[in-house]
């Protein structure tokens, strides 16, 4: 047996929805797509499409993004959060998004609130936590599908999307 695997700390999967500790430190981030339906991209871009094509008849220039560019889906940040209970057992947890690096210190006490992943062999989200060391709630907040469409284009799909109901409204008379 190795030296290394001696001294290698044991790290748990928490099953409970709440998790009181000391906070033992931040992991290395990484980066995760969040998957989007692609039927509502499909049926926005092309509700946006109505109106682009009118501007476009009137030599207006509006922006435009492509579908391909719309299907990725956006990026959020993914952060392995370690906690010791007062056991000394370690618990690792996933926190997607940012906090402020200033909101935990190590040896700070927290109490994490999660929720299990739709992949069983992810650890449990954090979906928020107090600490209680200086009693500040915080919750990390990561990219939706909302914000990635972004309001130009929901404005643009809903005007189309009237247009489109207003000329079948014209057309059934």
């Amino acid at each position: 047996m190795d030296d290394v695997d001696l001294h290698r700390e044991q790290i748990l999967r928490h099953v409970g929805p709440v998790i009181t500790g000391r906070f033992a430190g931040f992991q290395t981030s990484y980066t995760r797509e969040v998957r989007i339906g692609q039927p509502l991209v499909m049926a926005v871009f092309l509700a946006a499409g109505v109106l682009q094509l009118i501007a476009a008849m009137l030599r207006m220039k509006p922006g435009r993004r492509s579908f391909k560019e719309l299907k990725k889906g956006p990026e959020f940040l993914v952060t392995p959060v370690r906690v010791r209970d007062d056991l000394g057992q370690t618990y690792e947890v996933e926190m997607h998004g940012q906090l402020p690096q200033s909101a935990l210190h190590r040896g700070d006490l927290v109490q994490l609130r999660t929720v299990a992943q739709k992949d069983v062999t992810l650890p449990v989200r954090l979906v928020s936590l107090v600490n209680l060391t200086t009693m500040q709630p915080l919750t990390p907040r990561i990219p939706t599908m909302w914000s990635h469409l972004g309001p130009a284009l929901l404005l643009q799909a809903t005007l189309g999307l009237a247009i489109v109901v207003a000329l079948a409204g014209l057309a059934m008379r």
